[in-house]
């Protein structure tokens, strides 16, 4: 009687055990849990930022319509794209850029 008391008793705290192990770090655990918290947090700031760019270039291309087309609009995409200076502009070369050959982006 005693001795299946005694196994009785191992069984339990192994079942626990086992359990509280997995509760604490499995897969579905209290640290897998933190660790989805804490990247959901940097995504969520990463949409933020893709959210801020989208209505930028929304509204870029709001002013790019044929119908309610912005003249200065227009003016400054084409000398960013064809890298083209007015007569009347004053330039001063980006060293840095030079340097790299990159263009950078508007």
């Amino acid at each position: 009687m005693r001795l299946r008391r005694f196994i009785f008793f191992l069984v339990c705290s192994g079942l626990i055990g086992y359990f509280g192990y997995h509760l604490v770090v499995g897969n579905h655990g209290l640290k897998s849990r933190a660790e989805l918290q804490k990247q959901v947090a940097a995504l969520q700031g990463e949409l933020d930022g893709l959210k801020a760019v989208r209505k930028r270039i929304e509204r870029d291309v709001d002013l790019m319509r044929a119908d309610r087309l912005d003249p200065d609009m227009l003016d400054e995409r084409a000398r960013a794209i064809l890298n083209f200076a007015h007569p009347d502009d004053i330039v001063i070369p980006d060293t840095k850029r030079s340097a790299t050959g990159a263009v950078p982006r508007l």
